[in-house]
């Protein structure tokens, strides 16, 4: 569908409009009276995400980010999906699943009398994608921008026999600095430590950073905070359909490696990301759906 045809039958006077941007990929930019936000077709990737009573963003893109078919983007939200993490039998399967590099078809919008922009997107599969996953499903991701930003991943199994999946929306939040910041919600919690050999350990207090950190808690349903106290906020992240959490920072050494973080990219982002992983895995029976909604606000200390 062109960049007119996408305007002409889901562009929204004053709120939505679809624009070609970095790398010639396209993008819907939501900019209402709460919030703006942009996503990009190809993942579903929301990219950014301010609420308008926020100097900063809430959702943070790296400015070394790169963009190109196929490819990943640095930043923002990306959709992990159907497995997260490397794949169970194939190593040459993409990290995380194909949700995020392939192309999604925008299929609904909507402005709401809450004065928020709804866009729905549906994800496309192709023969390779088949190939990865020959099963018969859906999958749709709707966001809503506003004050706050809501993502619901809906997973509707057409097969003719329950389908398992891994999942997780990956998002990166921007902070004032890593070493600053705590992230609270996950006391108690069971996880496993990648960093540490993926031995399992629980979460005493809150957690805070001072080097690298891969965790994936598992088992809890529970309404994340991220208390930033260089920005003097909160983001608060509430979830869904998801039972398990993960904390990720790569820290200097290993975002240098990556190459699209920049010098300190890393110090102005966390991932605290909504996920069904390990053993909190969905199985989804025949004819049925599963959601993973979370919600992101912003608000001060």
């Amino acid at each position: 569908m062109t960049l007119a045809d996408l305007n002409t039958r889901f562009g929204i006077a004053d709120q939505l409009k679809f624009i070609e941007g970095p790398g010639g990929l396209t993008f819907a930019e939501i900019d209402n009276a709460q919030g703006t936000a942009y996503v990009c077709l190809q993942g579903a990737h929301v990219t950014t995400f301010r609420p308008k009573d926020q100097a900063e963003p809430v959702v943070w893109l790296s400015d070394y980010a790169k963009f190109a078919p196929g490819k990943s983007i640095r930043g923002g939200a990306p959709v992990c999906w159907p497995w997260f993490g490397p794949h169970a039998t194939q190593s040459g399967f993409p990290g995380h699943g194909f949700a995020r590099t392939v192309m999604w078809q925008v299929t609904a919008s909507a402005a709401l009398d809450s004065g928020e922009t709804r866009l729905t997107l549906m994800l496309m599969p192709n023969e390779q994608t088949h190939a990865q996953w020959p099963h018969a499903t859906r999958l749709e991701l709707t966001v809503t921008v506003g004050n706050r930003l809501r993502l619901d991943l809906v997973t509707t199994n057409l097969d003719t026999e329950a389908v398992t999946i891994g999942e997780a929306l990956h998002t990166y939040f921007h902070i004032g600095d890593i070493a600053e910041i705590q992230v609270t919600g996950l006391e108690k919690t069971g996880y496993l430590d990648k960093v540490a050999g993926s031995t399992r350990h629980t979460q005493a207090g809150p957690v805070t950073f001072s080097g690298e950190v891969d965790r994936v808690y598992v088992d809890t349903e529970a309404t994340c905070e991220i208390v930033d106290a260089r920005l003097k906020r909160r983001i608060v992240i509430a979830k869904s359909g998801s039972r398990s959490t993960v904390v990720w920072t790569p820290w200097a050494e290993k975002a240098d490696k990556m190459g699209d973080f920049g010098p300190d990219g890393w110090r102005r982002m966390v991932c605290v990301e909504s996920a069904n992983a390990l053993e909190n895995v969905v199985s989804i029976p025949a004819g049925e759906s599963h959601c993973l909604s979370v919600t992101y606000a912003a608000a001060p200390l």
